[in-house]
């Protein structure tokens, strides 16, 4: 059938040959005894220390290390890095006398070779095969049995018991299973490098990402150096956690503090401005809002916005509009998170209007202020989460005046060497700021 009488869309229709076999090859991992029900409190719940990478980001994001048996997917766009955060990590393993295995459906055996002496990543800890056959890959697993497995990437895997290609969705479906089935029998933790389509999401069924463990996601522009790894699920610690990594010659270098990285090359009394503490996770990070208004012959007028809800930038400036009495309809609005940063958190509004406000005025913000604080319709300023944190980094920063909503401030009783400005509306922050 060319077009589904279900969903309407066509050429969705997938062919799957089912096998007569009464044993297939990834069940010799299931074990009878597993099916079997258990009461909970009958588990034992052994102290189990995590598999280190040697790389804090990563592990940071990880939620504290490898867990035994875990599934992690990680994707992005082509060239941002997925491989090259998956040699580093293997032969930060292998270097712990651990023998890790690293399967790539995509590269030659030589080819691995060259990319891992340029990112100085050789061991001999670390074996690596160029491999498509999935149950092949499950028996070297059996005979090996490394302490790690990384699958690169899920896309070109096939099994011989179906006849589609690879890539598709029945065989994408079909080996994560098999790897899924391996990982929670032996304990091996498995990394799947993910394709991305051209909307950025994970190529394949979206059951793919409900089966592992870990979902994780490497964004930033190829022209920028900064990559940034997000969590975006994970059974075992923080979604929304994020790690910054710096990508140069030599492969991806951690980036302990980037606050200081997104901050270093802000101009010093500049109109449209802003800096602001965004949560990503549990860690606080300090980022600059850069707002540009400038008059519009169109009579529509331009919203450009990065790094941004495209959204929540329209509500806030109809408040201003509202509430303030600025006349920002014959304007063009771009909006822009240096750095390349995407944010996604109701604590920066008062960056955000802050940052249109000076460029709309044409006078910038002091130096030496941070603006923190959520903005309902009505033109009040809320109260945001993670407070102390946010005053802490900013503190670590240099930073020695904040504008943060009034009913924080009970919270920040006990904060000395920096000055706490309460504000309950919109009209009351601009009195502040300007």
């Amino acid at each position: 059938m060319g077009k589904c009488p279900d969903c309407g869309q066509w050429q969705t229709f997938v062919e799957e040959i089912q096998t007569a076999k009464s044993a297939r090859e990834s069940e010799r991992f299931l074990d009878a005894s597993q099916t079997k029900p258990v009461s909970i409190i009958d588990i034992s719940l052994d102290h189990e220390d995590r598999l280190l990478t040697g790389i804090k980001e990563f592990d940071r994001v990880l939620g504290g290390g490898l867990v035994s048996g875990t599934l992690v997917l990680i994707g992005g766009d082509p060239g941002i890095g997925k491989s090259t955060l998956m040699l580093q990590a293997l032969y930060g393993i292998a270097e712990k006398d651990s023998k890790v295995l690293y399967v790539s459906g995509e590269e030659s055996i030589r080819q691995m070779r060259i990319r891992s002496q340029r990112l100085a990543a050789v061991s001999s800890g670390l074996l690596v095969v160029s491999e498509n056959d999935i149950e092949r890959i499950l028996l070297m697993v059996a005979s090996i049995q490394p302490k790690v497995l990384v699958i690169d990437s899920i896309q070109t895997m096939f099994s011989p018991e179906l006849t589609s290609a690879p890539g598709s969705i029945s065989q994408v479906r079909e080996s994560t299973l098999k790897l899924m089935l391996m990982a929670k029998k032996t304990g091996t933790p498995v990394f799947l490098v993910g394709h991305v389509t051209k909307d950025g999401a994970i190529a394949g069924p979206r059951l793919l990402e409900h089966m592992v463990d870990t979902v994780l996601y490497f964004e930033g522009d190829q022209n920028h150096v900064f990559r940034i790894l997000r969590a975006v699920k994970n059974r075992f610690g923080s979604t929304n956690e994020i790690g910054v990594f710096e990508m140069n010659e030599n492969g991806l270098n951690e980036v302990d503090n980037p606050s200081a990285v997104f901050l270093s090359e802000r101009p010093a009394n500049a109109p449209g401005s802003v800096v602001t503490a965004s949560m990503e996770g549990t860690r606080p990070i300090l980022v600059e809002l850069q707002a540009l208004a400038s008059s519009s012959s169109f009579g529509n007028p331009r919203r450009t916005i990065l790094g941004i809800d495209h959204n929540r930038v329209a509500l806030l400036v109809a408040v201003m509009e509202k509430k303030l009495g600025m006349h920002l309809m014959g304007h063009d609005i771009f909006i822009n998170v240096a750095g390349g940063v995407k944010i996604d958190e109701p604590g920066v509004d008062m960056g955000i209007v802050g940052a249109v406000a000076s460029s709309f005025l044409d006078r910038p913000i002091r130096q030496g202020t941070i603006v923190l604080g959520e903005i309902g319709l009505t033109g009040e300023v809320r109260a945001i989460s993670q407070i102390e944190t946010r005053i802490a980094e900013a503190k670590k920063m240099g930073f020695n005046r904040c504008v943060l909503p009034q009913s924080n401030l009970k919270r920040t009783a006990g904060i000395k060497d920096i000055k706490l400005v309460g504000v309950k509306n919109v009209s009351e922050a601009m009195e502040e700021l300007f």
